[in-house]
């Protein structure tokens, strides 16, 4: 049984650092769908970068992408103003 959607709960966040990030390194988003070992889509991180709230598993996902990416040990505090 899925739990009931909260209305308080403010879903659009505005622009991530990592969309900062990405301009940063001169990455686009498709270098992390393909670094990726796991599951992730172009809209997935289009989502982050725009500041959709997302799970904690995809925000996983895409921190674990910009790190085989870059190279670079980031953390999910480097990519997203929320928790």
């Amino acid at each position: 049984m899925l739990a009931p959607m909260n209305p308080d709960l403010e879903r659009n966040l505005g622009q991530q650092p990592l969309a900062d990030l990405l301009t940063k390194l001169e990455l686009k988003p498709h270098a992390l769908v393909a670094a990726s070992t796991e599951l992730i889509t172009h809209k997935m991180v289009a989502r982050a970068c725009k500041g959709r709230r997302l799970t904690p598993n995809v925000q996983g996902k895409i921190l674990r992408a910009l790190n085989a990416a870059t190279g670079h040990t980031y953390t999910l505090a480097d990519l997203f103003t929320y928790q």
